[in-house]
């Protein structure tokens, strides 16, 4: 099983975003529609989460995941 990363940037911008924002995890839960588990989880950086559910909480505040490139060092670092 893959460590859980609570500073990846899902996470951080998730747990930032509630706190600017003055939610409690229940509130954000109730306001995506997904559990209080998977908002904790989320936050916590859970590395196999269902990107339909980490979409709605990101679409939430008007985000959501897209691919994005990486760098020739990054790849060689995940030894692509």
């Amino acid at each position: 099983m893959k460590n859980w990363n609570r500073h990846n940037a899902i996470s951080k911008f998730v747990r930032s975003s509630r706190k600017d924002s003055k939610m409690t995890q229940l509130e954000l839960s109730d306001l995506t529609g997904v559990g209080l588990r998977f908002v904790r989880d989320l936050e916590q950086g859970k590395p196999n989460l269902m990107t339909d559910k980490v979409n709605q909480v990101l679409l939430f505040f008007g985000h959501q995941l897209t691919p994005k490139p990486i760098s020739d060092e990054t790849r060689r670092d995940l030894g692509a």
